[in-house]
């Protein structure tokens, strides 16, 4: 009988986590220049709101990623020990790239809600600083107000 080789199964798991990351993210929200703005100024704006927006949900996008590695290594630490605990040696191999497979393939799930939520808050942060430097932003209106103002007694 042939013995079991993990290392593909260990590959394409390695495969799957690096797919399952978060990268760069770029803005999902049309925004227009501001009247009588050239474009120069609102490509300049562009470049700095990306960068503001990146920076500010970097500590999240790090967490989302850290969270999809320590599925598929968790995952591969329980299938190895549930493989070695029914079939010794070589059930513990071939559980160890099972489950690095299942826990990767979870952590690919997981990433990709949090790649959707993280894409929210990105284009939230961009608008914000677009609408800031003065560049028309949908759904943003100058000196319209969800409540009157506030009129002293």
């Amino acid at each position: 009988m042939k013995p079991f080789d993990p290392r593909p199964a260990g590959i394409v798991a390695a495969a799957l986590m690096l797919t399952a990351c978060v990268g760069q993210m770029a803005p999902t929200v049309a925004v227009m220049p501001g009247p009588n703005k050239p474009f120069d100024a609102f490509s300049a704006d562009q470049a700095v709101c990306r960068q503001y927006a990146d920076s500010q949900i970097a500590p999240l996008r790090d967490q989302a990623n850290a969270s999809t590695v320590g599925s598929g290594l968790l995952g591969a630490a329980l299938g190895a020990g549930v493989g070695a605990a029914v079939g010794g040696g070589r059930g513990a191999a071939i559980g160890a790239a099972s489950g690095a497979a299942i826990g990767t393939s979870y952590g690919v799930a997981n990433a990709q809600m949090a790649g959707l939520s993280l894409q929210q808050q990105y284009d939230v942060f961009y608008s914000q600083c677009m609408y800031g430097r003065g560049d028309q932003v949908p759904g943003y209106y100058p000196g319209q107000y969800g409540l009157p103002p506030y009129r002293p007694y």
